[in-house]
């Protein structure tokens, strides 16, 4: 049976003070035995926050990384530098990444085998613009991502990928996908995951949705056959995301 995951997305927020004021208060809230719990952070806080979730269901996620393990890259995070401090998950290509600065689905790709070559589950984001869903093109535009960004990985890797679907006309917006335009977007990134690999593959693959998930909306879209928790942006600052984690 594929896992769940309720994975906050705490982008640019919280220095590392701030951060730990927030983890301690969430800490006690996120107790759950139905979803994987992930705090996705800055660079900053990652030390300051293992400590605080050291010893308890709190998986410790990092925002982006390097595809490379070390060299001249100014300002960069490398995997074996995540591995050593404790960190289990990684998003990458997220919308905000791709938009502003340059991430491309071949980088994404390249991002993905590094992450699973130091053991770090890749949040792996797609997503369509409002351009693109107004067109009529969201289907297609998915696809094109799933089928790049995990380009030559095999279903093996594949099983250690969780996709994460997210409307960029959502992210931050207030505006929320319907529960049904969230279930038909998740269930064709099963099907072309199906036709990568195997219907069998596919279904052990977590997809999550992401885009103003929040405690009043959570419940109804985690319930959807092909939704298997959510990416959570601003609500995951909040004591808000203890609703979203009880919400399985």
């Amino acid at each position: 049976m594929r896992k769940k995951y309720a994975a906050g997305n705490w982008k640019m927020n919280k220095t590392p003070k701030e951060a730990v004021e927030l983890a301690e208060m969430l800490k006690p809230k996120m107790t759950t035995d139905k979803a994987e719990v992930v705090f996705c952070v800055p660079y900053v806080d990652l030390i300051p926050i293992a400590d605080v979730v050291k010893g308890s269901n709190i998986l410790l996620g990092a925002e982006n990384l390097h595809f490379e393990d070390k060299g001249a890259y100014t300002g960069e995070i490398s995997a074996p530098m995540l591995k050593e401090i404790g960190v289990k998950c990684v998003v990458i290509g997220h919308s905000e990444r791709r938009e502003y600065f340059n991430e491309t689905d071949e980088t994404v790709n390249k991002k993905i085998f590094k992450a699973l070559e130091y053991g770090l589950t890749p949040i792996f984001c797609c997503g369509e613009s409002l351009a693109e869903r107004e067109d009529g093109i969201t289907i297609e535009r998915i696809r094109i991502q799933i089928k790049k960004g995990m380009k030559g990985l095999s279903a093996e890797q594949a099983k250690a990928v969780v996709v994460a679907y997210e409307p960029i006309w959502a992210i931050g917006t207030g505006k929320v996908a319907t529960t049904e335009q969230a279930q038909e977007v998740c269930k064709a990134i099963r099907d072309v995951l199906s036709e990568l690999y195997s219907k069998e593959t596919a279904d052990e693959i977590s997809i999550l949705y992401g885009g103003s998930v929040n405690g009043g909306n959570a419940e109804e879209l985690f319930k959807m056959p092909d939704i298997d928790g959510g990416l959570v942006g601003g609500a995951s600052l909040k004591e808000d995301f203890e609703k979203i984690v009880k919400a399985f």
